[in-house]
């Protein structure tokens, strides 16, 4: 049986109505809701600072991207990354953890990138850069934007790098929650001999696609950089609950029987109930989002027309969140090669999505974002199936 039974096999009975979906818009902690009460209490002492965003640095592919902000009035920019080390100055302030101050934008910014077109458009006449580190490493910068010119003054420079490290001291424990939940599952996983087909590599490649999809719903749906973020750091966590399923199932060659497919089934309950305890462990209000997670563990194999498991949801019952991660699933599943059958070509699997959004089992925007990716899809595939490979003939050497 595939990583998305579904795919291969009709879903069978519906199952139980099983619980509610979070709201993916009911949570108050978000770092975004941080950042706007930080730039309400800023407004006292600076009335002009008109925008605070905060872009983070991934380390993988060396890009930084936009991800929360706080801005008062005008166009907020979404969506929007670039290589760090095609920008001379602020890769310096990264590396040195300089702040900058611009206080005449229109005549030090050059409008070559689509940020600085973007802040000149806006018209913010000056700035203040703040790099975010935490234990060495760096993290990404916030950017204070004023439509004034002369704003930040050194005494305001000092009160800024103040509300700047509270930012990354939050941004920080989040990260460091995912990566004790992200370390704790694999630990979990090795101690129950768990070597199926999920390896890092596909753990990866979930993550990705996933961030390419919702990135290509920004506009359309409105959604925040922080969704999107949060559904790339959560996206490789959606087969936890497989470490509860028998490993002789996850690695059997031929079609599951009847009984091992139920317990197959069973893998996204089991992993909503392992990240109940983790959340309980940590707190909910040290996982940003948590929501998300939880929804992408629970309802990733859900479809739909409600032909999907475990409690057969459809329609407006799916958030987002899974809807997404169901599409990438689908197609990592279908392109990725298998004991018991050979990768399809990308092309034959965006198709078969195509075909299966037409039958109302999946999303179809989401299936529309996907195609629109295709470029970067591509890439993401060939990248990590070779490191997938690499992997395998490492295990079975």
């Amino acid at each position: 049986m595939s990583d998305q039974g579904a795919v291969f096999a009709s879903a069978g009975a519906a199952g139980s109505a099983g619980p509610a979906p979070i709201d993916a818009g009911s949570f108050e902690e978000s770092l975004g809701g941080h950042l706007a009460f930080l730039h309400d209490r800023l407004a006292t002492i600076a009335p002009d600072v008109a925008r605070i965003a905060m872009a983070l640095y991934d380390r993988d592919e060396g890009i930084l991207k936009t991800f929360i902000n706080s801005t008062r009035s005008g166009y907020a920019i979404r969506g929007y990354e670039f290589p760090l080390a095609e920008s001379i100055s602020l890769s310096h302030l990264a590396q040195t953890r300089q702040t900058r101050v611009i206080d005449d934008i229109p005549s030090t910014l050059d409008a070559d990138r689509e940020h600085s077109r973007y802040v000149r458009d806006e018209g913010y006449l000056s700035s203040f850069t703040v790099p975010m580190h935490h234990q060495g490493q760096f993290l990404g910068f916030i950017f204070f934007d004023s439509r004034a010119h002369g704003t930040f003054t050194a005494s305001l420079q000092q009160e800024l790098v103040l509300y700047a490290q509270l930012m990354a001291v939050a941004l920080a424990s989040q990260l460091v929650a995912v990566r004790s939940i992200v370390g704790t599952i694999q630990v979990a996983r090795d101690l129950a001999g768990l070597h199926d087909q999920e390896t890092g590599a596909h753990q990866e490649r979930m993550a990705r696609y996933s961030r390419a999809i919702a990135r290509q719903l920004i506009e359309p749906l409105d959604l925040t950089d922080e969704f999107v973020e949060a559904l790339f750091l959560y996206a490789p966590m959606h087969d936890i609950g497989k470490i509860g399923v028998p490993d002789h199932i996850l690695r059997k060659a031929g079609t599951l029987d009847p009984q091992e497919w139920e317990q197959m089934r069973l893998h996204p309950v089991k992993g909503r109930h392992m990240v109940d305890a983790i959340i309980a462990d940590l707190g909910a209000s040290a996982l940003n989002r948590h929501d998300i997670l939880v929804n992408v563990v629970e309802m990733h194999h859900e479809l739909l027309d409600g032909s999907g498991y475990p409690h057969g949801l459809a329609g407006d019952q799916l958030p987002l969140e899974a809807r997404i991660v169901t599409v990438a699933d689908i197609f990592d599943a279908l392109t990725s090669t298998r004991p018991y059958k050979a990768g399809w070509a990308a092309e034959d699997a965006l198709g078969e999505l195509g075909a299966m959004a037409e039958a109302g089992r999946l999303d179809p925007d989401c299936v529309a974002a996907m195609v629109a990716s295709g470029d970067e899809i591509l890439e993401i595939r060939a990248r990590h199936l070779e490191i997938e490979e690499a992997i395998r003939h490492k295990v079975e050497g």
